[in-house]
């Protein structure tokens, strides 16, 4: 039976200390060292170079696709042709954002249920799933009340 001092209580929990196990705590100190210290960044960057180069070139191809984009449209499509100053406003402007996102995963699950190639020459797969990706930023834009400033 072990005494009372082998224990650690971390919040509603208490936690065994043994010489060959790390606490709780310590689990989450390191944690949130690791996070302040951009150790995960770091970490993934060396063990996944490809994957990670990868995820930032498709970040900034995005950006640059977005910056087009918006030059075309301009921001109020996205804003209904309102000033996004209401609640009601932002949910109009979110539930046009998510019809397009749903038309951009009906086409995507269709094509990839049914192994379809898609039929329109200049518009793969991969666009289909780029412009789901951009329209999630631009909600969280929105919904941060940060659209069009």
């Amino acid at each position: 039976m072990s005494s009372h001092k082998d224990w650690d209580i971390v919040g509603d929990h208490a936690v065994k200390e043994t010489s060959n196990k790390v606490t709780y705590r310590e689990q989450v100190k390191r944690g949130k060292e690791m996070v302040s210290n951009n150790d995960n960044i770091k970490y993934l960057e060396k063990k996944y170079p490809e994957m990670t180069s990868e995820f930032k070139n498709i970040q900034s191809e995005q950006y640059k696709l977005f910056c087009e984009k918006q030059h075309d449209y301009g921001p109020s499509n996205i804003a209904v042709g309102t000033q996004l100053s209401t609640e009601a406003e932002i949910k109009l402007s979110l539930t046009g954002l998510w019809f397009r996102m749903n038309d951009k995963i009906q086409r995507l699950k269709n094509m990839l249920m049914n192994s379809r190639e898609s039929a329109v020459k200049d518009e793969p797969i991969e666009d289909s799933f780029m412009d789901v990706s951009i329209y999630g930023i631009m909600a969280m834009i929105v919904k941060n009340k940060k659209w069009g400033k």
